[in-house]
């Protein structure tokens, strides 16, 4: 794909009710947003025109509606926000990032393991990729 869209913080929400769920029409958009949503049906259709001038999702036309689907996955979408996220607070410095949220999260366990995990595969595979002198 050439670019990702930049998609807004509502449009996000339309977005993770369509990539779980899909094809869908706008009026189970509706019915799949959280309850604390109070937008009207109007509203999820213009995000959802939105979504599709973006090119973020399709549509395909089913008898008097229309059934909409994702054009983009989410773990793109996911990977473009993260690094959009990571350049434009921390300058794109990863460790810069990792050691900020490490220091302001509780994590359990589990959580820690898993973290350690991922890092000694990384350090074990930068190593794999690095030349030998």
């Amino acid at each position: 794909m050439e670019s990702m869209p930049k998609i807004s913080e509502s449009e996000w929400e339309i977005m993770k009710i369509v990539w779980k769920e899909n094809p869908l029409t706008a009026e189970q958009i509706v019915q799949y947003l959280p309850a604390d949503t109070d937008w009207s049906d109007q509203t999820v259709r213009t995000f959802i025109n939105r979504l599709m001038k973006k090119k973020a999702l399709g549509y395909q036309k089913s008898g008097r509606s229309y059934q909409y689907y994702p054009l983009i996955s989410e773990k793109e979408c996911v990977r473009a926000e993260s690094k959009s996220f990571l350049n434009r607070v921390f300058n794109g410095a990863a460790g810069l990032m990792m050691t900020n949220f490490l220091e302001e999260t509780q994590l359990s366990d589990k959580e820690i393991e898993r973290l350690q995990q991922i890092l000694m595969e990384k350090q074990s595979q930068d190593s794999k990729d690095s030349p030998q002198s």
